[in-house]
């Protein structure tokens, strides 16, 4: 199966790039943005879903100490990939700002800002990680000697904010569907993914506070409506970059 297929159509041959004098810095632009996009999914898989997964046993504070002690290495790379995150976010939050602003500023400027929170919420919750391998290390960080309820503490507090995070995740997932939607800049099925992913990622966020219990089976399955939309879109990114427009079409 062919890119093409895979993908959506490339643009067309009556309304390829070239029509307006900006297609070449969208053009870049947007395989920028698919980069930075493609970089945060790379490291938030190994950050959270692979080394945390690996380090953080939830009811067992012992086993956690002691992965932290004996996988101090992995730990670090874990905290590299998270800073990563943080990185690759906020650039791609600025680029996607900057390739959809003349399409509908307000948009734009909304995934720019959802995607700088969740950033910054990916921030404290790598300090916080950080935090509970340095007190692995050193006993005498730890609050009235509690090696082991300090660091479980510490990546618990971390494990939730990267939760909280993703009610942003979700919300900058939103304009940008509309913006595809609307705008028609790439297959407007994958606007509509996008829609209702970033909508499952803020109900999923709800979800893990009011019905914990619940959260493993429907956010798994909310989670992956989004996760299509988001590996479609950096392939679209990349391979594509995004469909002309013509000024008169602009509303």
């Amino acid at each position: 199966m062919t890119a093409t297929a895979l993908l959506g159509e490339p643009i067309s041959s009556d309304n390829r790039q070239h029509d307006r004098p900006e297609a070449a810095s969208d053009s870049t632009t947007a395989r920028w943005t698919g980069i930075f996009y493609l970089g945060l999914a790379i490291a938030g898989l190994v950050g959270f879903l692979l080394v945390r997964s690996e380090l953080f046993v939830a009811d067992d504070s012992s086993a956690t100490l002691a992965n932290l002690i004996n996988h101090a290495e992995l730990a670090r790379i874990g905290i590299a990939a998270d800073i990563s995150a943080v990185l690759t976010q906020a650039l791609a939050a600025v680029w996607f700002f900057k390739l959809f602003r003349r399409e509908n500023s307000l948009a734009a400027g909304a995934i720019a800002a959802f995607g700088l929170v969740n950033a910054a919420a990916i921030t404290v919750a790598t300090a916080f990680s950080a935090t509970a391998l340095a007190v692995a290390g050193d006993p005498s960080l730890a609050p009235g000697g509690d090696q082991e309820g300090t660091v479980q503490l510490l990546y618990t507090v971390s494990g939730t904010l990267w939760g909280i995070g993703g009610l942003f995740f979700g919300l900058w997932l939103v304009p940008m569907g509309y913006v595809i939607v609307t705008r028609g800049l790439m297959p407007v099925t994958l606007g509509w993914i996008l829609l209702v992913g970033g909508v499952a990622y803020v109900v999923g966020t709800y979800l893990a506070a009011l019905a914990p219990d619940s959260t493993e089976s429907i956010g798994s399955i909310l989670v992956g409506l989004a996760t299509i939309g988001e590996f479609w879109m950096i392939g679209y990114l990349l391979i594509f970059g995004v469909r002309s427009v013509q000024p008169q079409e602009k509303g």
